[in-house]
């Protein structure tokens, strides 16, 4: 019996060892296919990794797009094919204003390209955009982003969209600083906002001085961060004095206020005579370059006064004025070599109430604007009941008892002081107003529009 089972024992000899081998080969291959699968793996993760690196190239590159569009805009007057042009100009030079040297914008003649920008060195992580006209109104740009050899581009439009002009929301807007002297008054006709006050001041530290019994109803908001105010004797802004106006009433480093641009041209189609100095009434003329007329007797002024540079003018009588004095000067002119002077009182109406006649038809319809005159200084040394409509030029300053209430924004184009000194109660009256005033062209930016988006 011991010797069978022995016998049976002897018959398998090293089963276990062959088991044991097939399960190594099977493991082995196992552990094969696992290590292929891993590299694989590693392969699809470093594809997609260099794939959305350059994704996210393209990205940046609309973002940085987006962020530095924003802060350009173009005239309105710009005509449709030049637009892509002047947004390109107007980007670099926003782009070398503000010192940015490794982005930058040039024109081809029909496309606005940006090159190569490097955003990470390691994988070459680049971006450049193309941007090309598609209509008169929509702008199609081509971001693409490049990295490790791959690249992504992206597609959106923007639009041409019209800039509102918020300097139109100020009671006072500025370029320069504002001088407030002796007793002078900034009042709203029905709330305080209205004789809110806007400047710029960008090369001037000093921003706004305000001395005597002056007064500021509404807020101020000054462009440059680093302005200051001086305020001294019983100045006050915002009803408070001393820090507690500075602080409670005044903020600095708010966004740059887009101001309107005067279109003096638009108003000579409504011209049909020449300035006769015998005449005292005068109705849509102009007055032609040289003249400087001096109006010493008292003077009727109806629709169109159209003057043109060089010229300096003095009212020293009063001027009965029921339309809009124009000036054909440069917005950027701040040399005061063309001026308007009013000594005596004003009389201004609403130039709806223009006499039903034909030579007047068109006009009555140009409403917010009293004096739109880029390019000259105008003084006010009279009084005046209201002046109907807007105030624009290039040096503003109202002197002696000149006062009364403004029905419109007073714009100082000028980067020179604005001064208002002696006894001037401005109050203003923007009530009701909901359009752009006449012959002001709002200006123009490309607008993104994020339901375009597309990646190709």
């Amino acid at each position: 019996m011991d010797f069978t089972k022995n016998m049976k024992r002897r018959k398998r000899p090293g089963a276990v060892l062959i088991v044991s081998l097939i399960f190594v080969l099977i493991f082995s291959a196992l552990a094969v296919s696992l290590a292929t699968i891993s590299a694989n793996n590693v392969q699809i993760a470093s594809n997609h990794h260099q794939t959305n690196a350059a994704l996210a190239a393209a990205y940046s590159g609309l973002e940085v797009l987006r962020y530095h569009l924003a802060k350009v805009s173009i005239s309105g007057t710009t005509a449709a094919e030049d637009r892509l042009q002047a947004t390109t100009t107007a980007l670099q030079s926003y782009l070398t204003a503000a010192d940015i040297t490794n982005v930058s914008a040039s024109y081809n003649g029909s496309s606005m390209t940006v090159p190569a920008v490097t955003l990470n060195s390691t994988g070459n992580q680049t971006f450049t955009i193309t941007i090309t006209a598609i209509s008169d109104d929509v702008m199609r740009a081509d971001v693409t982003g490049n990295a490790y050899q791959l690249s992504r581009t992206i597609r959106t439009n923007f639009n041409i969209t019209e800039v509102g002009n918020s300097v139109f929301d100020y009671g006072v807007a500025t370029k320069g600083p504002l001088v407030l002297e002796g007793n002078v008054d900034f009042e709203g006709a029905s709330v305080a906002v209205e004789a809110s006050v806007y400047i710029e001041s960008a090369s001037t530290i000093e921003a706004l001085s305000i001395s005597g019994n002056s007064q500021i109803a509404g807020n101020v908001s000054i462009s440059n961060p680093d302005a200051t105010v001086t305020l001294s004797g019983n100045a006050s802004i915002g009803g408070e004095t001393g820090d507690d106006a500075i602080d409670n009433h005044v903020e600095t480093g708010v966004d740059t206020a887009d101001f309107p641009q005067p279109v003096p041209s638009y108003f000579e189609q409504y011209i049909d005579d020449v300035i006769d100095m015998n005449e005292t009434t005068f109705e849509n003329i102009r007055i032609p370059a040289g003249t400087n007329p001096t109006f010493s007797s008292d003077v009727i002024l109806r629709g169109i006064i159209y003057i043109e540079t060089p010229n300096v003018l003095r009212f020293s009588g009063s001027a009965d004025i029921t339309g809009i004095i124009v000036g054909d000067g440069d917005w950027n002119d701040d040399s005061a070599t063309n001026s308007i002077t009013f000594t005596g009182n004003v009389q201004s109406n609403p130039i709806s109430t223009l006499p039903e006649e034909e030579k007047f038809d068109g006009i009555r319809t140009e409403t917010g604007t009293f004096l739109m005159a880029p390019g000259f200084s105008v003084s006010f040394g009279g009084n005046f009941d209201t002046l109907n409509g807007t105030i624009a030029a290039n040096g503003i300053e109202f002197t002696g008892n000149a006062g009364g209430t403004i029905a419109g924004s007073v714009i100082n184009y000028s980067s020179t002081p604005m001064t208002l000194s002696g006894n001037n109660d401005l109050y203003f009256n923007r009530s009701g107003i909901t359009e752009p005033p006449a012959g002001f062209v709002s200006s123009q930016k490309l607008t993104y529009q994020p339901e375009s988006y597309s990646e190709i």
